[in-house]
């Protein structure tokens, strides 16, 4: 027998409203937000990586607040702690009170505090650039979506082209000719001008996922009787757009982002590693691991603790982002 349904306030039995804080029967309705974090408090790797993620941006943040509480800057050198052959004295690459996990062979910078400013410059372009492509890859997959046509044809050509393009030979070629063309062959490039560039060329070829899964979303939704009701109440396209069809793909976009944002830290990484990524005296993770592998025999410690960073960033990231998307999942049994 299946069960009536009946509103708040109403007795089953006709007389008294229903028992209240608990008690067998009573109905509780749940938010989709609140639906989401009984999820995510429920599995406990979202716990985890969620607070290891929050604990790491904190840190970036706070870059500043912690070289003041330190009492070293990322660019004080300490040569007098290295011996002749450039190597720093003391265990696993000179770790001692004052310096956390020891100092940088042949340049004498402390270790920890170049860490915390390179955990800055990877979640500030990484946050930029996720920003950036999201905004782009919603714009342009809601309007190839809805409007379809030449407009869609439009944008899937553009789209072809973009993931057509090798990313890393497309930036190997760019880079060097956009410095040359704001700055002199001997001028020195400031750090600010490599971030955009970054930026830039990540927001160039990342909108194009975001774009893809919209537009399959939008396909879907355009049909419904929800927009069909907006169209027939003469509502813009511009509201069917952003007051209709936008606020049912929130949950895809906020997985996109989320998970976006990993993939931007391993690739600025992976570009400084190469020499086109950051460039010195900016603070970064992959050239703190280029500049390692040199030392790899005699002092490994300089390449574990980027090395080991720079992998616990990234995999929280990853897990809090998968978890969220089985979270927003509401199929999910989780």
């Amino acid at each position: 027998m299946s069960a009536v349904p009946f509103d708040v306030g109403t007795s089953v039995s006709g007389g008294e409203p229903p028992p209240t804080g608990g008690h067998a029967g009573a109905v509780a309705a749940r938010s989709p937000g609140q639906v989401i974090w009984a999820r995510l408090r429920r599995d406990r790797t979202a716990l985890v990586s969620g607070v290891v993620s929050v604990l790491l941006i904190v840190v970036a943040l706070a870059a500043p607040l912690i070289e003041l509480a330190y009492g070293i800057g990322p660019q004080d050198s300490f040569k007098d702690d290295l011996d002749r052959f450039g190597m720093p004295y003391g265990i696993a690459g000179g770790i001692s009170g004052e310096h956390w996990f020891g100092i940088e062979p042949g340049l004498g910078r402390d270790v920890f505090i170049q860490m915390v400013y390179g955990m800055r410059t990877s979640l500030g372009i990484a946050f930029a650039a996720a920003l950036i492509t999201t905004v782009l890859g919603v714009l342009t997959g809601i309007v190839a979506g809805y409007v379809g046509g030449w407009v869609d044809s439009i944008i899937n050509w553009i789209t072809d082209i973009a993931l057509a393009l090798p990313f890393l030979i497309f930036t190997l070629a760019v880079i060097r000719p956009l410095e040359l063309a704001f700055y002199g062959p001997r001028e020195a490039v400031p750090g600010w001008f490599r971030v955009i560039v970054l930026i830039g060329l990540f927001a160039a070829f990342g909108w194009t996922a975001t774009a893809r899964l919209v537009r399959g979303q939008v396909l879907s939704l355009r049909e419904r009787e929800f927009v069909e009701a907006a169209r027939a109440s003469g509502a813009r396209t511009a509201r069917i757009l952003f007051r209709e069809l936008l606020p049912n793909l929130w949950a895809p976009i906020i997985v996109a982002f989320s998970l976006s944002i990993p993939a931007y830290i391993t690739s600025e990484a992976a570009l400084s590693f190469l020499g086109i990524g950051m460039l010195e005296p900016t603070p970064d993770f992959g050239r703190m691991i280029f500049r390692s592998l040199n030392y790899l025999q005699t002092d490994p410690a300089y390449v574990l603790f980027p090395g080991v960073t720079i992998f616990v960033l990234v995999l929280a990231f990853n897990l809090f982002g998968d978890a969220l998307r089985d979270a927003l999942d509401p199929k999910s049994s989780r």
